[in-house]
């Protein structure tokens, strides 16, 4: 395929005639559980595609074809990489031979819990360092309503090129499921706006040769209010079964059996399960970028607010049910417990630790003075991360019947499907399942308790 510096001419329609011959470039800045998956799928779809990432161990592993996310074989991306379809670097002096350009690097919260867009502010500032005319850049990394007009535009204009003359902007809101064998990239809707008519019909004709199915909506800040949406939605909810699993505890009812038994309704009802608090990087972190961005407004957002409390309140909650049945059933202390946690990853079935729920579960017992312990068949060991430097290099121990019955309790914040529960019911001394795992197993056990 060409790369000369020719890219997608001004006018819209030569542009959409090369994504039509796949003569245009991608390139995908970000190669974690959004970029490399959307990389993947271009580079099938017939699209000479170049991964970007500051880690240059990535770059070099991915060239190798050894992928270190689920959803992208290596099998797969090795073939992609010997027919000369992907290659990843970290010079981003190759911006310069994309037609197009897609930014998938994280947007995340602060200490103070307020939005944190250098990422993406950086990454404008590399992208327009060799912007030329012609490119269409999209950004897909979750922001509020407005981001792509009001903070990546201005940083792509300030060399003299115009949007919607020069280069084209747009946005469309990645909408990864990790773990979710039923969805994969090219499967999703994908849903696309531009900054004008031609970055709308650009991006739109680059996804529609990617993915399956397009939604083009009116403008980038709507495409960016309906991530948000989707993302707001599914916090509200779950914080709502938060607060009735902890109502109808109190009242002896289990909320797993209520939802089951309201789900049979074929209208009027979606189920949404609780548990130890949210993670990943998009349900405990998304919909306060909304909050934020409503104070501009002179607006607050309650409903949001509210379920951010409940949610981060979550992990509380489990250990004050784990403190109460360690000293109803065997009179012991947290500060003299050995805890085993299992499943570090914030959902079943993948790698993913991003804002994981177990690690405030281990800092809470940590704080307490107990002794804690996990095991991950998806995490060998923990790495580095901002938030939680002295878990660093903390490997997953093995799951065998001494070692179950050596901990006091075994408290389940993630339901991996590799887990052996009948083992973990058969010797544990006590279970604290956040999951309703063992009851879904048809595991019970007077030793089993659901928080």
């Amino acid at each position: 395929m060409n790369e000369s510096a020719g890219g997608i001419a001004g006018a819209g329609d030569v542009g959409i005639a090369r994504i039509a011959s796949r003569e245009a470039v991608a390139g995908i800045i970000g190669l974690g559980y959004v970029g490399l998956p959307l990389a993947q799928a271009a580079a099938r779809a017939g699209f000479r595609t170049i991964g970007f990432d500051i880690d240059a161990e990535k770059a070099a592993r991915l060239n190798a074809g050894e992928s270190y996310i689920g959803a992208v074989a290596s099998e797969d991306l090795a073939g992609l990489v010997t027919a000369g379809r992907f290659r990843a670097t970290s010079d981003f002096a190759d911006l310069a031979i994309c037609d197009v350009i897609v930014i998938c690097v994280p947007t995340p919260l602060s200490k103070q819990r307020e939005p944190d867009l250098s990422f993406v502010v950086e990454t404008a500032r590399t992208i327009a360092a060799h912007l030329r005319k012609g490119q269409l850049v999209v950004l897909e990394s979750t922001t509020w309503p407005g981001t792509s007009e009001e903070d990546v535009k201005p940083i792509l204009e300030e060399g003299g090129l115009k949007s919607g003359r020069d280069f084209f902007l747009a946005f469309s809101p990645e909408r990864e499921d990790p773990g979710n064998a039923g969805f994969r990239t090219v499967t999703i809707p994908k849903v696309v706006a531009g900054d004008g008519a031609q970055a709308s019909a650009l991006a739109e004709a680059f996804y529609g040769a990617v993915v399956e199915r397009v939604v083009t909506v009116s403008s980038p800040s709507t495409a960016e209010a309906v991530k948000i949406t989707e993302n707001v939605f599914r916090a509200v909810n779950i914080a709502l079964v938060n607060e009735l699993k902890i109502i109808y505890d109190a009242m002896g009812i289990d909320v797993w059996e209520v939802i089951d038994a309201a789900a049979t309704k074929p209208f009027g009802f979606m189920p949404f399960y609780p548990g130890p608090g949210l993670g990943g990087h998009c349900i405990p972190i998304d919909p306060f970028y909304l909050t934020w961005k409503s104070r501009e407004y002179g607006l607050t957002t309650r409903f949001i607010e509210l379920a951010g409390q409940i949610n981060l309140a979550m992990p509380h909650y489990v250990i004050s049910r784990l403190e109460q049945e360690l000293d109803r059933a065997q009179g012991v202390s947290l500060g003299r417990a050995r805890i085993l946690i299992l499943g570090l990853a914030y959902k079943k079935n993948v790698s993913d630790i991003r804002e994981s729920p177990s690690f405030a579960l281990m800092e809470l017992l940590r704080n307490r003075g107990a002794s804690v312990d996990f095991h991950d068949p998806y995490v060998e060991v923990i790495p580095p991360t901002r938030e939680h430097p002295h878990f660093q290099e903390k490997r997953s121990v093995a799951l065998d019947a001494d070692g179950l019955a050596s901990y006091n309790a075994v408290l389940i914040a993630t339901d991996h499907d590799a887990i052996d529960y009948a083992l973990v019911a058969g010797h544990s001394r006590l279970v604290i399942d956040t999951r309703n795992v063992m009851a879904r197993r048809g595991l019970a056990s007077a030793s089993i308790c659901k928080a």
